[in-house]
């Protein structure tokens, strides 16, 4: 059965690490030294989640003591890990980089990527059958970056919005400006909209939105295309559309794709001095304009869909499993390590970070503490979810939850 509504299986999360990079031997980010004076280990029983813009860093630059920070935690043996809303690279590709803005080496375990959960669907979930052999519509991202993503995580039949367009300039003539730059990293298409035989045409078994979207029209109209089409064959119409006598008055009722989004955020912190729209407000649009085309929530239609990542309670709960993890990796040991008792959650998003910290119910009975920083989104005045502590930045916070862990 296809999912409805905001999901993000716990099970889907663990597996897509378990079998690939996070279950790598650990490297120097995990290895650092932590032994006190008569050698024997100190145990910290609490651990760090750092979100990464507005964090760590700002339009790709290092923010003031996000090095010295995370330098800090690893020569003390204290784990964190990278809980990230971003994406549109591989998390190896991204530690990489990250390592090497920061000039500090990080280990791939310590990174959770937005898109990382859509791994798991090329070999099928409860809620997902197998994508391996399907056809995906891979939507967002810059140039052919999260189709390579998609590549490296398995999926073998993926096209992008640019290669529609590149075939069929006419679906969405106001990108025609743009042709020349798609046509840099478009790939032909696998099969050719068929007008004569729908059934030969070319059918998309889902729609997978991996980071932000950049040509907003070209991608919300292919996406609207694939929507309203019948089971999914480009360049058709259902015809169940707007049955009153059908759920959701028949749309989406027709074997149409399932439509998957990487991440809720609706303001991210980039270069300008002001928070611009992500994957949040691409999402926003595209229900208005599906609102607007099916009468939404006023007739009963609602956009049946998928959300993964933060603020939602399996997203924390996998990151705690990552911690706990990596714990034992820096330890040599899962014996006689003590409980997790405490998360420092740091982030610069009161919607995402700081609401996720403060609504997560652990099963393993550790208590996440919430801290903001006003070096990303946040810029002042009542948060909408209010954290334990506001500072000025990651130094800042680190230092606030070493003294709060009484950790000398």
């Amino acid at each position: 059965m296809r999912p409805q509504g905001v999901l993000c299986s716990f099970r889907l999360l663990q597996r897509a690490y378990a079998r690939s990079y996070l279950e790598a031997t650990p490297g120097p980010g995990l290895r650092r030294g932590f032994q006190t004076v008569d050698s024997q280990p100190r145990v910290p029983d609490f651990a760090f989640a750092f979100d990464i813009d507005g964090v760590l860093l700002r339009a790709s630059k290092p923010l003031p003591g996000a090095a010295e920070a995370l330098s800090l935690l690893e020569d003390q043996g204290i784990p964190f890990i990278l809980l990230t809303n971003g994406g549109g690279k591989h998390e190896t590709e991204r530690v990489a980089e990250i390592s090497k803005k920061l000039d500090i080496q990080l280990d791939p375990t310590v990174i959770i990527q937005s898109h990382s959960p859509f791994a798991e669907f090329v070999r099928g979930t409860d809620e997902q059958s197998a994508l391996e052999d399907k056809c995906v519509l891979v939507v967002g991202g810059e140039g052919d970056n999260c189709r390579q993503v998609a590549y490296r995580y398995g999926y073998k039949n993926v096209i992008t919005p640019g290669d529609i367009l590149t075939a069929y300039p006419s679906i969405w003539p106001f990108s025609k400006v743009f042709v020349d730059y798609y046509k840099q990293f478009s790939k032909p298409l696998p099969k050719p909209i068929n007008l004569e035989d729908p059934t030969k045409s070319l059918k998309i078994d889902a729609v997978l939105v991996f980071n932000d979207p950049r040509d907003w029209g070209l991608d919300l109209q292919v996406v609207m295309d694939v929507l309203l089409s019948s089971q999914g064959y480009l360049g058709t119409l259902s015809d169940k559309n707007g049955r009153a006598d059908l759920p959701n008055r028949g749309y989406q009722q027709d074997g149409q794709p399932p439509l998957y989004f990487s991440n809720p955020d609706l303001w991210w912190a980039a270069g300008y001095h002001l928070p611009r729209l992500g994957q949040g407000g691409f999402r926003e649009a595209l229900e208005g304009a599906w609102a607007a085309t099916t009468g939404g929530p006023r007739k009963g239609v609602q956009l049946q869909k998928t959300v993964v990542g933060k603020p939602y309670q399996s997203t924390y709960e996998f990151a705690e499993k990552q911690l706990i993890r990596n714990r034992s990796r820096i330890f040599h040991t899962e014996e006689n390590l003590g409980p997790l008792r405490r998360v420092y959650m740091i982030g610069d998003n009161p919607e995402s970070d700081i609401r996720g910290a403060n609504s997560y119910r652990s099963k393993h009975g550790s208590e996440w503490y919430s801290i903001l920083v006003r070096s990303g989104v946040y810029a002042g005045g009542e948060p909408a979810w209010t954290p334990k502590t506001i500072v000025d930045g990651v130094k800042n916070a680190v230092e606030w939850g070493l003294k709060s862990s009484k950790w000398s």
